[in-house]
């Protein structure tokens, strides 16, 4: 195992039953999403661990080579989506180590969902669908993948949970509109949201993502 991201946990009221680990976006950190666990408001008899990581400081291209956090270098955001795949690739392991962190706890890869936003998501999804295991699910929010993932994926097809904003100038949503056509390609079930909003989260977003999440675990829970 490689040294292990530095991130946050926050542990339900009773034994976790389920976990979510939560990749940030380009130049935040762990802390961003933290506050998205209460507005989720998840039942009492859904006991659910949340692992938002760190990423580390490394100098990003689109950003004129500035040192910031970052999952992978990106040059850049275009339909031709040029990134560090190397990059990516240590990225993915970081992530793999998480997911065996939460097993060594006692949660089964079939009860662990990765979610993220922005380059955050990007991270959910190459991670998840790279993973040798069947995992609960995938959140990604105002994202993309690179289409070079899509040439080594797994035989899983975990539930998908998508949704971008209809203004965003960060990551446009043609690039969410093409994750969420190459993935249907490929088989997985994606459950595709628009929102009147930019590069962000709204509560319409946030409601939804809960239900979309207590009925992911409770579809694999009576697998």
């Amino acid at each position: 195992m490689h040294t292990l991201l530095e991130h946050i946990t926050l542990e339900p009221d009773s034994p976790a039953e389920a976990s979510v680990i939560w990749f940030h976006g380009l130049g935040a950190d762990g802390n961003d999403f933290v506050p998205i666990v209460p507005q989720l408001e998840l039942p009492k008899t859904l006991p659910v661990r949340f692992i938002f990581p760190h990423a580390p400081v490394i100098p990003v291209t689109i950003n004129g080579g500035y040192p910031m956090p970052a999952w992978f270098d990106i040059t850049t955001l275009t339909p031709e989506l040029k990134i560090d795949e190397k990059g990516l690739i240590a990225a993915i392991k970081a992530a793999h180590d998480l997911i065996a962190v939460e097993i060594n706890r006692g949660i089964p890869p079939a009860r662990i969902v990765l979610a993220g936003f922005s380059q955050g998501g990007a991270m959910a999804l190459s991670a998840a669908l790279t993973y040798p295991d069947a995992l609960a699910g995938i959140i990604a929010l105002s994202t993309f993948i690179p289409p070079a993932e899509l040439s080594h994926i797994s035989k899983h097809r975990p539930s998908i949970y998508m949704a971008h904003g209809n203004m965003d100038d960060v990551v446009p949503m043609p690039l969410g509109e093409r994750t969420h056509s190459l993935l249907e390609q490929q088989g997985f079930e994606v459950c595709w949201n628009v929102y009147t909003m930019g590069h962000e989260v709204c509560k319409n977003e946030i409601d939804s993502i809960s239900k979309w999440l207590q009925e992911c675990l409770a579809a694999v829970q009576t697998q």
